[in-house]
């Protein structure tokens, strides 16, 4: 009965326990590689937009890494009240790139920073009162969040798919044939493993299509090894290097971006008890997820790292392969930390190109979309649920979808409301769900 008892804990599908490192070395290698250019990619378009130098843009990076393993152990492992002690990967968000490029081309880097502090602050007070909020956030408009928030992210992995955003000298044109076979290889591997193998292979169906993919880039000349060749060997954050500044307009945005993002991370944590642990989480596993998020935020400022939130495909990858062991999540956060110190490490991370993971994503993204589906059908597809529901995605999804469409109103509005679908499909969820008649009392 001992023996049972301490097989079932070194379970991949239990959180406690250490199991056997053949299966928690690929599995967490999976979720690095699934978070790896999400974590990278704001860096570089911040840095982009701002001016950087090539050295200052790695330094960039680099913290990036760091901060996303430091919150991802907080996250999983929890320090006190902070982080949600569940299986979630956070990390620097492609959330907030909208806001942080109209920041960072209006003002600069330090301004950037001062609002950060100002909206992870303002994540903290959320997480503290969500007890008392939490009741505008009942499974009908978490649902809603979670299905926009897949929704939002197939534009991303088609992107990918054709390309990508980055394109070097002799690579293809995005849309290229190329990119297309071998985005296609890479989801049809992965659809294979996840539905037609067992064991390891099955679980890690989304690191077997990423290497089979990226094998066939390498030979088809489409692999970037450029980065790799002008990286260091090491590299300390080092505090305060780009300074702070706080101006109230990039406050007032960021702060309003935080919230959303934190009702983000509500669907987030609550996609992953729902898909993986059968249960809805509990008051104390949010407001410590959100008050990490606050708190990684902060601390990431100081050191030059971007504002961190859950990462939804990592989430999706929980939800496919029910694995929520914390010790695969602790060695995922182990080899972005040593990636964080070692540049030349973390660049031969970022030579995956962008094909190979729109393919190995998008049945992830596709996953988090129908778990936020799941959750709408289980507060009941009566009529005022499907109102808030349908009401609510339309007009989300409808505004950014057509350019300019706030184009007469003040450009903090545009860079709120206009870049994120799931910004005003939240806000219209909880409205509507506020002021709709219950069924019964028309």
């Amino acid at each position: 009965m001992k023996k049972d008892s301490v097989s079932k804990s070194a379970s991949v599908f239990e959180m406690s326990g250490v199991p056997p490192m053949k299966q928690v070395i690929p599995l967490g290698l999976q979720h690095v590689v699934a978070a790896i250019v999400g974590v990278v990619t704001p860096a570089i378009l911040v840095s982009s937009t701002v001016g950087l130098s090539a050295p200052d843009k790695t330094f960039l990076i680099q913290v990036s890494l760091l901060i996303t393993a430091v919150a991802t152990l907080v996250q999983v492992f929890g320090v006190g009240p902070i982080g949600a002690r569940l299986p979630v990967v956070m990390g620097v968000s492609f959330a907030y790139v909208p806001t942080l490029l109209a920041i960072g081309g209006q003002y600069d880097l330090p301004t950037i920073f001062g609002a950060q502090i100002v909206g992870g602050l303002v994540a903290i007070v959320f997480g503290i009162f969500l007890k008392q909020l939490r009741v505008f956030f009942p499974p009908m408009v978490t649902g809603t969040v979670i299905f926009t928030i897949g929704l939002s992210l197939y534009p991303t992995a088609v992107r990918y798919m054709a390309g990508g955003t980055v394109t070097y000298e002799n690579f293809p044109a995005f849309g290229s044939w190329k990119y297309w076979l071998v985005a296609m290889v890479t989801f049809a591997v992965v659809i294979f493993c996840s539905h037609f193998t067992k064991g390891v292979l099955k679980l890690a169906s989304i690191l077997a299509g990423i290497i089979v993919g990226y094998a066939l880039a390498l030979c088809m000349g489409l692999v970037n090894f450029s980065a790799v060749g002008q990286a260091g060997l090491l590299q300390v954050p080092v505090p305060l290097k780009f300074g702070i500044k706080f101006v109230p307009a990039a406050c007032v945005s960021m702060a309003v971006m935080y919230v959303v993002n934190s009702v983000q991370t509500i669907g987030d944590l609550t996609s992953t008890t729902m898909g993986d642990l059968d249960r809805e989480p509990t008051d104390k596993e949010l407001t410590g997820g959100i008050i990490c998020q606050g708190t990684a935020s902060i601390v990431g400022a100081f050191f030059g790292g971007l504002p961190t939130a859950s990462y939804s495909q990592n989430v999706g990858i929980v939800t496919v392969n029910k694995v929520v062991n914390r010790t695969v999540f602790g060695l995922a956060a182990a080899i972005m930390l040593v990636a964080g110190f070692v540049p030349k490490f973390s660049a031969v991370l970022t030579t995956i190109p962008h094909c190979v993971i729109g393919g190995a994503t998008l049945s992830v993204f596709a996953t988090i979309t129908m778990t936020g589906i799941r959750m709408i059908a289980s507060a009941g597809l009566t009529p005022r649920n499907t109102a808030v529901v349908g009401l609510s995605v339309a007009l989300g999804v409808g505004v950014t979808q057509v350019s300019g469409s706030l184009a007469g109103f003040p450009e903090w509005v545009n860079t709120v409301f206009g870049s994120s679908s799931v910004v005003i499909a939240t806000l219209m969820a909880i409205i509507l769900n506020l002021i709709l008649p219950k069924e019964g009392k028309q």
